[in-house]
């Protein structure tokens, strides 16, 4: 039976992913395509805002939960004596990072009229947070922390795409912007997919050790069913590109709500990405 402790820390590192890729990526999708956003900045902030605080909310969960990992009871969530330790260790540095990046995410969102560059930083003082705890960290190499960085980045801008264009693709009066958002985000994704792929293939051979550990270890096993996913969520998005979009240009009927679904379908793919990369870097052990 699964230990109750990793099943939570499994949901919190989920929901810090969810929080702070998901509010980044919005605010990055603003800045990259204001004039087509500008109709659904309002909807657009107020998710980031949700996002956010719930990233927020995963920081202190997060952190007591530790407490209660360690000590092994609920006890250890608030116990002053366990959590001051914890506070003197990564775990505490990692969720500095996450109340001032989360804070200043949300002061950049409601600030006059909403200023994206104050949440994008915010959002990248939130994202960098995941270099300092975990197994990446563990490697003490700068470098890889900042393929990671990078990484996440990337993640959360493919994140972000998706709420906007699938609130444009249903809007059946003007079709076109749709697909100009989503012809315009496939030219980004020809260069930065790439990219994303190339540094998970990397952190994965370091992470490893070598191409055996795929199928011999907890870990690897893990990592072979993230792929899975993630190439999954590659053919959705090849169909996006190839064949929804170009027939939303076309104005065909329903091109929009079959785009649509198809979004649907890339976002709960994401979910379970972000649930396997939570296991594997909250509760399994690296090989060796």
């Amino acid at each position: 039976m699964p230990d109750i402790w990793d099943m939570l820390a499994t949901i919190g590192k989920l929901a810090l992913y969810a929080g702070f890729c998901g509010a980044t990526g919005l605010v990055i999708v603003r800045i990259l395509f204001e004039e087509l956003t500008t109709p659904l900045w309002l909807r657009m902030q107020k998710q980031a805002a949700a996002l956010a605080t719930l990233g927020l909310i995963a920081a202190g969960f997060s952190f007591s939960l530790r407490g209660a990992s360690l000590t092994g009871d609920a006890g250890g969530m608030v116990d002053a004596e366990m959590l001051n330790l914890l506070w003197q260790t990564t775990v505490g540095d990692a969720l500095i990072y996450r109340v001032i990046g989360g804070m200043v995410l949300l002061f950049g969102l409601f600030l006059g009229q909403g200023r994206p560059w104050i949440s994008l930083l915010g959002g990248a003082v939130g994202l960098w947070s995941f270099t300092l705890i975990g197994h990446v960290p563990e490697l003490e190499q700068i470098a890889l922390r900042l393929l990671l960085f990078l990484h996440l980045l990337g993640v959360s801008l493919w994140v972000g795409v998706l709420s906007p264009l699938r609130q444009l693709s249903l809007d059946e009066i003007n079709p076109a912007s749709a697909a100009e958002f989503g012809e315009r985000f496939g030219q980004l994704a020809i260069w930065f997919v790439p990219g994303l792929i190339a540094i998970g293939a990397i952190m994965a051979w370091l992470l490893l050790g070598g191409p055996s550990a795929l199928l011999h270890t907890q870990y690897g096993q893990g990592l072979l069913l993230k792929i899975a996913l993630v190439s999954a969520m590659l053919a959705v998005a090849a169909a996006n590109k190839l064949r929804f979009v170009p027939a939303l240009r076309r104005a065909e009927t329903g091109a929009g709500r079959r785009l649509a679904r198809a979004i649907e379908v890339e976002a709960v793919v994401f979910i379970l990405v972000f649930a396997t990369t939570a296991r594997l870097t909250s509760t399994l052990t690296l090989p060796g």
